[in-house]
């Protein structure tokens, strides 16, 4: 099924057809086994209730409707098309939960939440005057060459995310994407010297759009693709309760993920980020069917690394906005840069077969 048709018809046949996915699911079984949620293992048969609250905690974004047209005068849901753009702000903003209230954070429903909470989710709210909106999300992929309303895949996701991370002083995170399968230990050093791991994944076709976690052969994850109305926050105050996904999460197999992925890794401290590429090298590199590689320089065949920079805004006599470039050439004191930021490593990969699968099961979620 073509996603970036958002007809009324399709949509309604689409997402009749996400809910008769969803009532084949069986609950969690009884068993022994682990379950690994974003780093943090719980026991199934013991602690169901403690896996669930945790799932729940994670912010949940989804398909919305009547926020104000993009641009003006483009969608007003991101219905049928903007799945992929929800996963990214989902990955993201788990990286900012880690990053302002630590992986052991959790949510409650009808509590007080922290006032780091409900900025973060101000930061994705569907209007645009807010940084990882849909509308601002929609509009950068126009630069990705994406037309406003048009299907994204992960590459584009996490470029756009990139670029919109360079607009946001508060977060102050240094988003590193990968290029060409391969992960540049000194590229990532000059973007960030301050570099606990939690992985994220968000996958091509539905309803494969992953978010959390594995259990046996199988992956948890939240899926998108549940339209709600928009939320409006004019007097001041956000309910969040449907930010939230209160039912028990979905399941699929591994083997049914679809090889284009996009994987993030959140690394607080320098520490963090070594202890990574240690792993990286144990448990990943060894094997002869890779999912990416991790080298210690920068290729000399490539373009030499510009660590990026806020792009130089001008506006239109029509009150657009003119983004001149994605990188700065002019110089930055790269110490400086270092200090301040905080690292969130992103990639997208094709995976080649059922091996390089089977290792995000064995590896990513921890």
């Amino acid at each position: 099924m073509d996603l970036r048709i958002w007809g009324g018809k399709v949509l309604s046949k689409y997402e009749n057809q996400i809910t008769i996915f969803a009532d084949y699911l069986e609950e969690f079984p009884d068993t022994d086994e682990l379950v690994w949620i974003l780093g943090k293992q719980h026991l199934l048969k013991t602690e169901k209730s403690k896996l669930l609250s945790d799932i729940s905690a994670r912010l949940w974004f989804t398909y919305r409707r009547k926020f104000s047209p993009i641009g003006g005068t483009g969608p007003s849901s991101d219905a049928g098309w903007g799945c992929m753009l929800r996963c990214g702000q989902m990955m993201l903003a788990q990286a900012l939960i880690c990053r302002h209230l630590g992986r052991d954070w959790n949510w409650a429903k009808q509590k007080e939440q922290p006032k780091e909470y409900q900025r973060i989710l101000q930061c994705f709210l569907d209007r645009k005057d807010c940084c990882y909106s849909i509308h601002q999300m929609a509009q950068m992929g126009v630069g990705e060459g994406k037309s406003i309303g048009e299907w994204f895949g992960p590459n584009t996701v996490a470029q756009v995310l990139k670029k919109l991370a360079l607009f946001d002083e508060w977060n102050s995170l240094a988003v590193y994407v990968s290029m060409d399968n391969t992960v540049v230990i000194e590229d990532i050093k000059k973007m960030c010297h301050t570099l606990p791991l939690s992985a994220e994944t968000a996958a091509e076709s539905p309803p494969e759009c992953l978010n959390d976690s594995t259990q046996s052969d199988e992956l948890i994850f939240l899926d998108p693709h549940t339209t709600q109305t928009f939320v409006d926050t004019e007097n001041g105050t956000v309910d969040d309760q449907t930010f939230h996904c209160l039912q028990p999460p979905q399941r699929m197999n591994i083997l049914n993920l679809d090889p284009s992925v996009a994987l993030g890794f959140f690394c607080k401290e320098e520490k963090d980020f070594d202890s990574w590429c240690s792993l990286v090298q144990k448990e990943i590199l060894k094997e002869n069917l890779r999912m990416f590689e991790l080298v210690q320089k920068h290729p000399s065949h490539w373009p030499p690394f510009v660590p990026p920079a806020k792009p130089e805004v001008t506006t239109t006599g029509a009150g657009k906005l003119l983004f001149r470039s994605s990188l700065a050439s002019r110089p930055m004191d790269s110490s400086c840069f270092m200090r301040q930021k905080q690292l969130w490593v992103m990639f997208s990969m094709e995976m080649k077969n059922c091996y390089s699968a089977a290792l995000i099961k064995e590896w990513c979620f921890f």
